[in-house]
């Protein structure tokens, strides 16, 4: 089927969404139809249907959710690409679990939505639908940072699957929520979640942990012990810091995964189990395999599915949303009023590189409420140690001799790249997130603020890689 040949619906009920999709789809050659409710949709399916449709979840009257239920209830057969401004991962996995080809969040590249339409198309019909369940509880996951975003869609693709995932990310960027989500959205939802780290059990006792022991296998076990494999049988077991296991344990785990049966410590009876492995480590797995201190066949095993979770750094856009979030967690703990926080704060939080991760948000949120004097939280509240001002730390003097320093170092390391072909890029980035942070991320507001025009700001925010 070439392009020219697509029959390309778009359901929104924003009029602006609507008409980008259609001059966009449109100058691809495409053939549109725009419909504001998925109730005129409807009725337009009477008579034909089209080879992709485009439809927001959130609309009055039948919402998107609801319109592909009567999909699948009305035997249509096509690709569903879903949209919403609501990008958090309840969405994504309703979308995905009620048979979505893919998940866009708004604000969206109208390139992507063009290219992903081709891609459906390709794909061919598809039989859309499934059951949403929308009511289960999700571990509190915040973010609207293309990384996290990349994030929700997996655990939405696998929503409907038991399949072993390895989770690698820094120590503090929230790999146990992430294994957490994919049990509560899985099939396995309504059995056991059991999380173990490896590492905070001694080396001799974590066999016992894992497979259990039978009475009196060693000195000390006066009774049978039921291993947390046993525990999580029918439902999910999450292994942290899984690099760190002595090799004698990834063959016993090896074992486990590939033939879906163990022995207690001393038992002489297999003991068989049905268990989903969610492992995760802050280690690169490869080069340890390389080493020769992590089993390649484990590794294979584990990594049938990888999912990353980003550092915070590489999703700085989320930082006000997860400030206030567990501002407000902080304040309920304490028994007190929320803090806000001053823009000029938020700025210098945003700038910082918050090298503990979210865990390390979620601490210092705790510590403002309780150290800050005020209601509102300003520059002089926040500490050194997160990238606070201290005494005339914040004068263009100081600012101008760190400048200067920089600019010796790097001179010194004599790496042959220009000084403000260095400077430069960092220096834009560094002002255009405070400006957004000041106004809230309000785009129009923090181009006047840089004395730039809107198509400025967008360009450089493309150019820095800010989206």
């Amino acid at each position: 089927m070439s392009v020219r040949e697509l029959a390309v619906w778009v359901v929104d009920d924003d009029a602006s969404v609507r008409w980008v999709l259609d001059r966009a789809l449109t100058n691809e050659g495409m053939n549109t139809r725009i419909f504001e409710s998925a109730d005129n949709l409807f009725d337009a399916l009477k008579a034909e249907q089209p080879d992709v449709l485009i439809t927001d979840v959130r609309m009055p009257g039948i919402d998107g959710m609801e319109a592909m239920r009567r999909l699948v209830r009305d035997g249509h057969s096509f690709p569903v690409i879903v949209i919403t401004a609501h990008a958090d991962l309840e969405s994504a996995v309703a979308a995905y679990q009620g048979g979505a080809f893919e998940y866009l969040p708004k604000p969206f590249d109208v390139d992507d939505a063009v290219a992903l339409v081709r891609r459906a198309a390709r794909f061919g019909p598809r039989t859309v639908g499934g059951q949403v369940e929308a009511d289960r509880p999700v571990p509190t996951m915040i973010g609207r940072a293309p990384a996290m975003q990349e994030v929700f869609r997996t655990i939405g693709r696998l929503s409907r699957s038991s399949m072993t995932v390895l989770i690698t990310g820094e120590s503090g960027t929230g790999k146990e929520l992430v294994a957490r989500a994919l049990h509560e959205h899985s099939p396995r939802a309504q059995q056991p979640f059991i999380a173990l780290n490896t590492t905070a059990i001694a080396s001799e006792l974590l066999e016992s942990e894992l497979f259990g022991h039978e009475r009196g296998a060693f000195t000390g076990a006066d009774s049978r012990r039921i291993g947390r494999f046993e525990q999580a049988d029918g439902g999910t077991l999450f292994l942290d810091e899984i690099g760190d296991m002595s090799p004698a344990l990834q063959t016993r785990l090896l074992r486990v995964l590939a033939e879906g049966e163990f022995y207690r410590v001393g038992g002489q009876v297999p003991i068989k189990v049905d268990v989903r492995v969610i492992a995760a480590t802050n280690q690169e797995l490869p080069e340890a395999v390389q080493s020769g201190k992590f089993r390649e066949d484990l590794f294979h095993r584990l990594n049938v599915m990888h999912l990353v979770t980003p550092p915070l750094r590489e999703r700085r856009d989320d930082i006000p949303l997860l400030m206030d979030y567990y501002l407000r967690e902080a304040a309920r703990e304490l028994v007190t009023r929320a803090k806000r926080l001053a823009p000029e704060a938020l700025g210098l939080l945003v700038s910082f590189d918050w090298p503990g991760n979210v865990r390390q948000l979620v601490n210092a949120c705790r510590r403002l409420t309780v150290t800050a004097p005020g209601a509102e939280i300003r520059p002089e509240d926040i500490p050194d140690d997160l990238g606070g001002q201290a005494g005339q730390r914040g004068s263009t003097a100081d600012w101008s001799l760190r400048l200067s320093h920089w600019a010796e170092g790097v001179l010194q390391a004599k790496n042959g790249t220009p000084l403000l072909e260095t400077a430069l890029p960092e220096f834009e980035r560094t002002l255009i997130r405070a400006a957004l942070a000041h106004v809230r991320g309000h785009r129009q507001d923090a181009a006047k603020l840089l004395g730039w025009g809107r198509n400025t700001l967008a360009r450089k925010i493309r150019e820095h890689g800010l989206e």
